[in-house]
């Protein structure tokens, strides 16, 4: 197993999955993180519903002069185009890029995606607690930073 992949995280602006309004993105190479990318972006039209707002504490003042995601996209794709890349409950971060990529209309990347809930089974919370990781929940960079700690711990365990 290569000890070399991508961990993301996103926060969205409101239940559309296209509303990402933080990316989180952790580079690690042969075992050692080699990038961050801890980035607010203006979700379309700078929407919030309050409820995301109160998990997250992102609001519309924050991301007002943030760039789009069609913007950030071109710092995170080298490390998600022909990558493996991993999310802890990849079935909404996935999701939220796919649906944020077609929302902008920009072509889908390449990419073997892994997810660190389905591998461990349990909450990023309860994970962070059990092995001693810290975490700010609900900051895509820790969050990230989170589940890329938990995938080295899983490749280790592989050998």
């Amino acid at each position: 197993m290569s000890h070399t992949f991508t961990a993301i995280d996103f926060e969205t602006a409101q239940g559309k999955r296209y509303s990402i309004c933080q990316v989180g993105l952790v580079r690690v190479e042969n075992g050692k993180v080699t990038a961050q990318v801890n980035q607010l972006v203006c979700p379309p039209n700078n929407f919030y519903f309050y409820r995301n707002t109160e998990i997250h504490g992102i609001s519309a003042s924050h991301t007002c002069h943030s760039p789009t995601f069609a913007s950030v996209w071109q710092q995170m794709k080298p490390y998600i185009q022909n990558q493996t890349v991993v999310a802890h409950n990849g079935a909404f971060d996935f999701s939220c890029l796919r649906h944020t990529l077609d929302y902008y209309k920009v072509e889908q990347p390449e990419y073997e995606p892994q997810c660190t809930y389905k591998l461990y089974k349990k909450s990023l919370a309860d994970l962070c607690r059990q092995h001693n990781i810290q975490l700010n929940h609900h900051d895509a960079l820790s969050d990230a930073m989170a589940c890329a700690r938990l995938y080295m711990m899983h490749l280790r365990s592989k050998g």
